[in-house]
């Protein structure tokens, strides 16, 4: 029987032990800006909802006088409020981070309040991040919406419009015609339905060293280094998850710390070789700092696939 939406809500204040933006820190959980399981309100709160192993749940957060101040909805309730330290980066060590280059030092100067979020579930960012392969970022993130709309189910407590993700056996079931209607290309789509089947050893990767949690996602077909790196990142907050085989990122790296264009994976390995351990926290704060190289092709003009 499905939770009232309304329910009474569970709440949780909690005061973080030092410098803490939390928009800054869970920003890479919002799969676009409409992203129907992410939502900032004009006063500043966060809502986020959450396909978790006690069900759906919804989270909102704001921070006053120092402390955090969260409720939460639905049977998931408690188990978001539990691991609300961690979504805002508790787990995570950032004097473990020397900062080895100017800008990037810069920057860690001017945001003492970044932290790597760790939300603890993987398939709910394996998903989205199985739909950015090969495409551009407007398509996936309306993939991503049309999906949750259309088969997720309205998140519970006070807020309209907020969806949370179907469970792994309705990503497992969808037909043909809804990846289709989605926009989402066979090859992506039944990447994600292996992934659905064997979703419980997927969210053991959670709990799972880098090393370990890498091999483990990749051992689906169609996840590569890309993807398993994109889902840690958010899933285990691992400070070492980088991205590689990015169409962008290795050139922005590459220009922000050298000032030269076109450079590639290999060499972007080199450059932030002194940062091995916090990788992903170092592009971070690159990527934060908006140094890019200047455009010179024309912007991508992506294919899309329901028009077939």
């Amino acid at each position: 029987m499905p939770t009232p939406r309304h329910a009474s809500a569970a709440t949780r204040r909690w005061r973080p032990a030092g410098p803490l933006d939390p928009g800054l820190t869970v920003g890479p959980l919002r799969r676009g800006p409409g992203d129907p399981a992410f939502r900032v309100t004009p006063d500043g709160s966060v809502w986020r909802t959450g396909r978790t192993p006690a069900g759906p749940g919804t989270l909102r957060f704001t921070r006053h006088s120092g402390e955090i101040e969260a409720e939460a909805w639905g049977p998931g309730a408690d188990w978001l409020l539990d691991g609300l330290p961690a979504l805002l980066g508790a787990d995570d060590d950032p004097t473990a981070f020397t900062p080895r280059h100017r800008l990037v030092h810069e920057m860690h100067r001017r945001t003492p309040g970044l932290r790597l979020t760790r939300t603890g579930l993987v398939l709910e960012s394996l998903i989205p991040s199985i739909l950015e392969q090969k495409v551009t970022s407007d398509e996936a993130y309306r993939a991503w919406r049309l999906l949750l709309q259309r088969h997720g189910e309205p998140a519970p407590g006070p807020l309209d419009g907020l969806h949370v993700m179907p469970d792994a056996h309705g990503w497992a079931m969808l037909p043909s015609w809804e990846w289709h209607r989605a926009g989402v290309d066979g090859k992506r789509a039944a990447t994600i339905v292996r992934a659905a089947r064997v979703a419980r050893r997927l969210e053991e990767a959670a709990t799972m060293d880098l090393p370990a949690a890498l091999a483990r996602l990749q051992l689906i077909p169609g996840i590569g280094p890309w993807t398993a790196a994109e889902t840690l990142q958010r899933s285990n907050g691992a400070p070492d998850a980088i991205t590689v085989g990015d169409l962008h990122v290795p050139k922005i790296v590459g220009y922000a710390l050298t000032g030269r264009r076109g450079t590639d994976d290999a060499t972007m390995l080199e450059l932030l070789a002194p940062y091995t351990g916090q990788r992903h926290r170092a592009c971070r704060l690159i990527l934060l700092s908006g140094h890019t190289p200047p455009r010179r092709a024309p912007r991508f003009t992506p294919n899309d696939i329901r028009a077939l």
